[in-house]
């Protein structure tokens, strides 16, 4: 077998991989899903967490000394 055979099954096969990961993420039944995921970002840390915590405090700067 050659190495231009090899390199055409192996593009072959990934164009296979490429399509089939395509159709699964494009399906309807991945569609609320992904809605969900898509949503994550803009909930409350609450909401995701089911309690309320208070957010840490800010770092302070320390100031550089006098001389």
């Amino acid at each position: 077998m050659d190495t231009g055979l090899l390199h055409g099954v192996w593009t072959a096969a990934l164009l296979v991989v490429f399509a089939a990961i395509v159709v699964w993420a494009w399906s309807g039944r991945r569609k609320r899903d992904f809605d969900e995921a898509a949503r994550l970002p803009l909930e409350d840390v609450e909401d995701l967490e089911g309690d309320t915590q208070e957010a840490p405090e800010p770092r302070r700067r320390r100031s550089a000394p006098d001389g």
